[in-house]
């Protein structure tokens, strides 16, 4: 079977690093067109760089990187978590600069001209704020039959991580995931209810060092800090893994189960700005447009990892 056609969308962010170095590990399974950065975890001037750096990890010089959009389609406020990824977004490695420079053009052009001038439907793989699928959207609506699927790390059925109500992705840039829920295209959440069932142990950050490239350390590494937070903050026994859901589900898709449900998010609100309004029981009567995964199989996804991560060495 031919590889997945594939743009990855992100705001690298230590999460993202994973979530990209497993994709970067499966060129038998994933044709990635390009990656597309935004401003999100850190400032876009950031991410774009680690974007750079990620894939020279990887050894895939090969894949362009594009910078996207630095704030949200509408909202003034910006608020980057340099807590949880350092001030550059890859807190805890000492990562060379890259040897190549972004291309020129901006992300949102390439992922309307990659889409519209592709054979055969494209996959978007999207790990940040929705901003440049949203702008990408409005600029050019045939696009729409032109996307195979949307897979997104955001949203959430229940609490939020940036709010009492709002998932960070989400409330980052809500105005952008009302545009992209509304499109009518293909979709899968994934939301906090899966990621904060991925607690990276100690004994799971041994696993990922035991296996001894370079790539692993530096997995290693960043985990352990952005995991020195999460222990601190939610009183749990590791880290928990979010933009790397979004790369396992597109190799191995059986680890996930959820049901399709109509998906709201909130753009109006005040303390509420952001929420995720997921039907789960369809008491609305709406037209279900997004697959919300809740249930993640632990070890199965922790094995994938580590097999992402041995294919470097």
């Amino acid at each position: 079977m031919a590889p997945r056609a594939l743009i990855f969308d992100c705001d690298p962010g230590t999460d993202d690093a994973v979530a990209l170095l497993m994709a970067f590990a499966h060129p038998d399974r994933l044709n990635i067109l390009g990656v597309t950065t935004v401003g999100g975890n850190v400032p876009l001037k950031y991410t774009s760089v680690n974007g750079l750096k990620i894939a020279e990890l990887a050894r895939r010089e090969d894949i362009p990187v594009f910078a996207g959009c630095d704030r949200p389609l509408v909202k003034h406020e910006y608020l980057s978590v340099e807590e949880i990824h350092g001030k550059t977004g890859l807190a805890g490695v000492n990562f060379p600069e890259p040897k190549r420079a972004l291309e020129t053009e901006h992300a949102v052009d390439f992922i309307i001209r990659m889409l519209m001038q592709s054979p055969k439907k494209v996959t978007l793989a999207v790990t940040g704020p929705q901003t440049n699928i949203a702008m990408a959207l409005v600029k050019e609506p045939k696009i729409v039959s032109k996307i195979d699927e949307i897979v997104f790390m955001g949203g959430s059925i229940t609490e939020g991580n940036i709010t009492p109500a709002a998932e960070f992705n989400f409330f980052m840039d809500p105005h952008a995931a009302h545009v992209v829920l509304s499109s009518k295209i293909k979709m899968t959440m994934m939301g906090l209810d899966v990621t904060h069932q991925l607690v990276t142990t100690p004994e799971r950050l041994k696993d990922i060092q035991k296996i001894g490239n370079k790539q692993s350390q530096a997995i290693f590494d960043i985990l352990s800090f952005s995991g020195a937070y999460d222990m601190k903050r939610y009183e749990i026994d590791g880290g928990h893994i979010h933009d790397a859901v979004v790369t396992a589900f597109l190799l191995k898709p059986d680890l996930f189960s959820g049901r399709d449900c109509p998906v709201q998010v909130e753009i109006a609100g005040h303390v509420t700005m952001g929420r995720t309004l997921v039907d789960w029981y369809n008491v609305n009567n709406l037209t279900t447009n997004v697959k919300v995964m809740r249930h993640v199989d632990i070890d199965g996804f922790y094995d994938l990892l580590l097999e992402c991560l041995k294919r470097y060495s």
